[in-house]
């Protein structure tokens, strides 16, 4: 079992919810199939609908389990290509950052963003139409973010492996 999650209270820390090998199968279906009934998880774990349900609950009421969605097949969607894009901040301070972060998050090309260590300090995921699209995402939307330095673009010629399921760690 693993204490995973802790609020603070004037005590210290207090854990709010035991991760424990069940839990952990139920987050494994849900994220293989989030619409995987009750049923089926109790059928699949060989335990009844109310543990399983109680446990879902107490998942979601933790925060553990965020939101249920729908992964799109983009290749199915419309034609689209994947660029990774990695770059420099000019910042003086930490909280100089915030104002990048800010700007990244209202453009919808962006489906991932993470603050690096070494020798970039941001990669970006990005899905453009083509490449056409991706000069003119470039030069009119990442070009003109704050505290942005160098930037080097990565494009993916082929997904090898894709995966929403994450591990867990003993």
């Amino acid at each position: 079992m693993y204490n995973l999650f802790y609020f603070s209270n004037k005590k210290g820390k207090i854990p709010m919810t035991t991760i424990d090998a069940t839990d952990r199968k139920i987050l494994k279906l849900l994220q293989e199939d989030a619409r995987m009934g009750i049923k089926a998880i109790a059928a699949n774990l060989n335990m009844t609908k109310t543990p399983i349900y109680e446990r879902i609950k107490r998942l979601e009421a933790a925060g553990v389990i965020t939101k249920y969605v729908a992964l799109a097949d983009r290749k199915k969607l419309s034609p689209s290509m994947v660029i990774f894009l990695s770059g420099a901040l000019e910042v003086t301070a930490f909280e100089q950052i915030q104002e990048f972060y800010d700007a990244v998050e209202k453009i919808p090309e962006v489906m991932e963003c993470y603050l690096m260590g070494g020798e970039n300090d941001f990669l970006l995921k990005v899905i453009v139409k083509d490449l056409d699209a991706y000069n003119t995402f470039y030069s009119q939307k990442i070009a003109t973010l704050p505290r942005v330095g160098r930037m080097r673009s990565s494009f993916v010629l082929n997904e090898v492996k894709h995966s929403t399921v994450l591990p867990f760690f003993e």
